[in-house]
């Protein structure tokens, strides 16, 4: 398998690991938003969350939950953003499915995405297609 994820979890490639348990790896990102940026990965390789089997996509979230006080405490910030890019469509770059803990500052610079208004009706007829798609699992 080519997957940089799943070599640094071999330890073929060097990381600076942050934290690992049995099911989990945690470590820096080599290009951080902030310093502290931290890559929470499965150790076994799933593509998407979609992909994620639910009690492993569980665990991740404990390990989330776990290692971010010491993040930001390592770092000096009170505050984080949890990121998921889902699909290359969606900026995800590597095809194994890992969480972003980016640990944030005041004045970093850093801005998120601009919401947009839906247009009239669009709202209803989006929730109706939502709610179809739901029927059908």
């Amino acid at each position: 398998m080519d997957c940089i994820f799943c070599k640094i979890i071999a330890g073929d490639i060097p990381a600076y690991e942050v934290y690992e348990d049995e099911n989990v790896l945690a470590f820096l990102d080599i290009n951080p938003v902030n310093p502290g940026h931290t890559l929470v990965v499965p150790k076994q390789h799933h593509a998407t969350l979609v992909d994620l089997p639910t009690d492993l996509a569980c665990k991740i979230m404990e390990t989330i939950k776990k290692i971010t006080p010491a993040i930001l405490a390592g770092v000096g910030a009170d505050s984080f953003n949890l990121g998921l890019n889902n699909g290359k469509t969606a900026g995800q770059v590597v095809d194994h499915v890992h969480f972003h803990i980016m640990p944030r500052f005041a004045d970093d610079g850093h801005v998120l995405w601009k919401g947009r208004d839906y247009q009239e009706g669009q709202a209803q007829q989006v929730l109706e297609k939502i709610k179809q798609s739901l029927s059908d699992i």
